[in-house]
């Protein structure tokens, strides 16, 4: 089971859009409510209406935990202490962790980028403690994965999918999706 944490002021598109990705990759996702409400409000102010709440999750069943970035979601998701504490215990077993944006700041707070390649929005790259920044749109450094920001959200989606399918699995995905037709211009 991979668990999207959703905070007040996510950023939408860093949620959404890997959600929607890994889902259609049929990999099992749930998004998780840190707030007292199932219902949260994005940066953008859109109420989006998280699958369970924090404290209905069984961390044993997790594969991987997902940040999405924004702020002050960020922030939040950095203060609350039920889910800081469970992110290291995941770690440390030696599961999955991911997040983009803002967000990668909780696993720098954390110390689990040490010695790591990882990316984030920039200016937040200061928070990223002992990781090697590269400003890659997304880096994955074992079974850490980083996103760069909104913009990256479809390939932070389809980066986890090849995490759990193998390399490439995202292929028919990205094809689908018209992903693979996007052009990118300076």
């Amino acid at each position: 089971m991979i668990f999207v944490f959703l905070a007040t002021g996510f950023e939408d598109i860093e949620a959404i859009a890997p959600v929607d990705i890994m889902r259609r990759a049929g990999l099992q996702v749930q998004t998780v409510s840190i707030t007292d409400e199932k219902t949260v409000r994005s940066a953008h102010g859109i109420g989006i209406t998280a699958d369970m709440l924090l404290s209905e999750i069984d961390f044993q069943k997790a594969d991987m935990l997902v940040l999405p970035g924004g702020l002050p979601g960020s922030t939040n998701l950095d203060a609350c202490q039920p889910l800081t504490q469970a992110i290291k215990r995941h770690y440390e077993a030696g599961k999955a962790i991911a997040a983009i944006c803002a967000a990668p700041m909780v696993f720098g707070h954390l110390g689990l980028l040490e010695g790591r390649k990882a990316t984030c929005y920039p200016g937040v790259d200061g928070e990223l403690r002992g990781a090697t920044y590269t400003a890659a749109i997304v880096e994955r450094d074992g079974n850490i994965i980083t996103g760069k920001g909104p913009a990256a959200a479809f390939e932070f989606g389809y980066t986890i999918v090849d995490f759990f399918l193998g390399e490439g699995a995202s292929t028919s995905l990205r094809q689908g999706m018209i992903y693979s037709e996007l052009r990118i211009k300076n």
